[in-house]
């Protein structure tokens, strides 16, 4: 049965997926349906955790926004997901970061930077 569900699972996954961690600083660019029109919003903020996998995977995004946190979960396989574009590699060492929730202000945004070195082979 499960090889069953996972070759049905097959045919909807994206070839090509984001790559990005929690504490991540990233934009999801998501299609938003308006009576007959469809537009992209960017929604801005840090991976607090992921979970789920295959068609099932799921990412959440808290940002600060006047003041107020809002979270937002995003489906990783959804075709409503157009690209997930990361600004800002973080260095955390949870796998969740919940403990954001609980901070105010500048604090509530602030993740370590990780240091990406580039191949020079290439």
């Amino acid at each position: 049965m499960k090889k069953q569900i996972a070759d049905l699972e097959a045919k909807y996954i994206k070839p090509e997926v984001s790559k990005f961690d929690i504490g991540d600083t990233v934009d999801v660019h998501f299609k938003i349906k308006e009576e007959n029109k469809v537009r992209i919003q960017i929604f801005t903020g840090i991976v607090i955790g992921q979970k789920g996998d295959g068609t099932r995977e799921t990412f959440t995004v808290r940002r600060i926004s006047y003041g107020e946190g809002v979270e937002r979960i995003f489906p990783v396989q959804s075709p409503l997901v157009e690209k997930v574009i990361v600004k800002k590699r973080g260095k955390v060492r949870r796998a969740k970061l919940y403990y954001l929730r609980d901070k105010k202000g500048k604090k509530a945004i602030r993740v370590k930077e990780k240091i990406v070195q580039k191949d020079k082979t290439k």
